[in-house]
């Protein structure tokens, strides 16, 4: 059985564990506030360069184009150079929100040769795991997982579409974890390159379809564009090749129009996951701070009764022996 003061280190010791746990705790309470409100001022943005996109993609769904999934490439390679952009953290202390994240890529890159894929890793938590354990690494790509900025989202779209530009990657996928609620996150990954056309055009639809009465009138367009353009005829076609219809003009080029839109869809995406994994991480790390208070208070309930209980056998041992030697006292004087 541990000494007293033994136990009074350990619940010393604890105590101050405690004070850092609800210390990082309040950190990340506020951190995630902050996250939360960056998150709401980016959607519309986000939802608003989806929408652009659908919109000008109803006009012309079959169109070919580099960033689309109906692009010319795709019919002549037989093998393609996948990019994975995978969010982690740049510290630990935040529950299994790391691990997952990693877990997830892992599965993703299996099977795959070094030359098949190369992995763009953001925080410095994945970035070691991935270099140390001779993944193919961006050694290059370095940038933080903390304090998510759009300088750094629009720095982070251009380095990887400019690979994508001279095809050095024919594939750009993110893996990123996304905050459900207070207490689920999941770990989701979304084709960046190229879009994928038709299901792209037909979850704007719905996506407007569902919005208020005057974007209804959008989605209404939308159908009616996508009815009409499955029967224009060669003339048409050329018209739309030329960069407009005779519908909706082009300036200066529908393939234009859509590189613009592309990129700043690109560079809002990964904004959105900045902002998503930063809370997702301060989400994660408080619930492990708390449940690190909450265990070490558990502890702290089990050592207070362990002290007392060897406290009081070293009182009831004290008494034993006060008891004892007076005892041999008295038969001492009574021998006498």
């Amino acid at each position: 059985m541990a000494s007293t003061k033994e136990i009074l280190n350990r619940i010393n010791s604890i105590q101050d564990t405690m004070k850092i746990t609800r210390a990082m705790y309040m950190m990340s309470s506020m951190k995630l506030r902050k996250a939360k409100s960056k998150l709401e001022e980016t959607l519309p943005f986000f939802e608003g360069t989806q929408r652009g996109i659908a919109e000008n993609l109803v006009r012309m769904p079959n169109i070919r184009h580099i960033y689309f999934d109906n692009r010319v490439e795709d019919d002549q390679e037989t093998t393609k150079k996948r990019g994975f952009v995978v969010f982690t953290g740049d510290k630990g202390m935040a529950g299994a929100y790391n691990h997952n994240a990693i877990k997830y890529a892992l599965q993703r890159i299996g099977g795959l040769s070094k030359d098949e894929y190369k992995l763009f890793v953001v925080g410095e938590t994945g970035r070691a795991f991935f270099i140390n354990n001779g993944y193919n690494v961006d050694e290059n790509f370095r940038y933080s997982a903390n304090n998510p900025s759009m300088h750094r989202a629009r720095v982070i779209s251009e380095y990887l579409i400019d690979l994508y530009n001279r095809e050095e990657l024919d594939r750009i996928d993110i893996i990123y974890t996304k905050m459900l609620n207070s207490v689920t996150e999941e770990t989701c990954v979304e084709r960046l390159l190229p879009l994928k056309t038709h299901k792209f055009i037909k979850e704007q639809v719905q996506e407007v379809e569902s919005d208020t009465e005057g974007t209804s009138k959008v989605a209404t367009e939308m159908k009616e564009g996508t009815k009409h353009v499955h029967s224009i005829n060669n003339y048409e076609l050329e018209a739309f090749k030329e960069g407009g219809d005779s519908w909706y003009p082009f300036y200066p080029s529908l393939s234009s129009v859509l590189e613009h839109l592309v990129h700043n869809h690109f560079t809002a995406f990964i904004y959105g996951a900045l902002v998503e994994c930063s809370a997702s991480e301060e989400n994660a790390r408080m619930m492990a701070m708390q449940s690190a208070t909450d265990n070490a208070e558990a502890i702290l309930h089990d050592l207070s009764i362990e002290y007392n209980r060897v406290r009081q056998a070293q009182i009831t041992q004290e008494i034993t022996e006060v008891i004892g030697g007076a005892k041999a006292l008295k038969k001492k004087k009574a021998k006498r």
